[in-house]
């Protein structure tokens, strides 16, 4: 296992990072201690959890991931080995409950966070999605509002988390589901008001979505601002089970179809399928390609992989040991040319 620092940090995080989005739901908490034990013995040190309920909108499991990994560091005492991440949401079209990303608000979150958690501190604290209307969430192009637009100024979230940082609440913080504005905003208004600054960004990243190769990816570099990319393999949907069987039972695409905007469209069937192919003429499997080809990008700290079951879990991990050589990456890209961004 490769261990990569956070740039304007001092966390030194795997270069697999063991999502908990199944927990709770999919998964029991035996199975979340199982994933976990699995994870931490073959070198991961960084998880990464939020305060919502992770694979569906449910109220009745917010905050269930991190009860259940508070649980596990109780009984297992691990807290120093770990670097633990997580969010607190903000309001969406469609989840409209949630609270803005005010000052009291995320003081109310991380406070509950740390209760659910266990702990005295979260290492990295991130903005789940911007609130505001902007075009992440397989949204393709940004529509413009009217001044009765209703959003939090980023500028009242960045102070807020910078004042959690100095009450010792959280260490670090970092935003997810960003645009290069946004990303570009929080970096600006840190350095004016000398503010805590951003340490990372959490987005999709996967061979059928390379949007952030687009811009972000210069910001990342030149900003030195890194990656942790979620969904490498689009929920499942590179694996290539979902071919010639559109919904297999207990999948998370069958149990929650606001996910299928990797598999719904022709285009991203066809790109599927070539990437399938493409992974097999090289002697491997579609999840070792695309996790490799996500592990081998030079903006990206960690891979942020999850599971419902060891056996996949042990098929992620194993990614590392592939390596994507100059002839892969050429058709990978050739087929990436064929296939531009057929999903977001």
């Amino acid at each position: 296992m490769e261990y990569r620092r956070l740039s304007h940090s001092n966390l030194l995080v795997s270069q697999l990072c063991l999502g908990t989005m199944t927990w709770g739901k999919q998964n029991s908490q035996r199975d979340a201690f199982e994933q976990l034990d699995f994870a931490i013995n073959h070198g991961i040190n960084f998880i990464n959890t939020s305060d919502m309920a992770q694979a569906s909108f449910e109220r009745s499991h917010h905050g269930e991931s991190e009860r259940i990994l508070g649980q596990y560091l109780k009984q297992k005492g691990k807290r120093h080995d770990l670097i633990i991440a997580s969010k607190t949401i903000a309001p969406l079209e469609n989840n409209h409950h949630s609270p803005p990303l005010n000052w009291q608000n995320i003081h109310q979150s991380v406070d509950d966070s740390l209760q659910r958690l266990q702990i005295d501190a979260i290492d990295l604290y991130q903005v789940h999605w911007p609130d505001r209307n902007c075009n992440i969430h397989g949204q393709f192009s940004y529509q413009q509002q009217d001044e009765h637009e209703k959003l939090t100024p980023i500028i009242d979230t960045l102070e807020a988390l910078s004042d959690l940082v100095d009450a010792g609440k959280i260490r670090y913080i970092g935003v997810s589901n960003e645009t290069a504005w946004g990303l570009m905003k929080y970096l600006q208004l840190a350095e004016k008001h000398e503010l805590h600054k951003i340490i990372s960004i959490q987005n999709p990243y996967n061979l059928l979505n390379r949007s952030f190769d687009i811009s972000m990816s210069e910001i990342s570099h030149r900003e030195n601002l890194p990656l942790l990319a979620y969904s490498p393999l689009a929920f499942g949907v590179l694996t290539g089970k979902y071919l010639n069987n559109p919904t297999p039972k207990n999948t998370r695409l069958n149990l929650f179809k606001q996910y299928n905007r990797y598999s719904h469209h022709q285009i991203a069937i066809q790109a599927t399928q070539a990437y399938v192919d493409l992974a097999h003429s090289f002697s491997l499997t579609p999840t070792q390609m695309a996790l490799a080809f996500v592990n081998s990008q030079p903006f990206v700290a960690s891979n942020i992989i999850g599971a419902t079951q060891l056996s996949q879990l042990e098929s992620n991990i194993d990614s590392l040991r592939y390596t994507i050589t100059p002839e892969l990456m050429q058709a990978i890209d050739e087929t990436n040319q064929t296939y531009r961004i057929p999903c977001l």
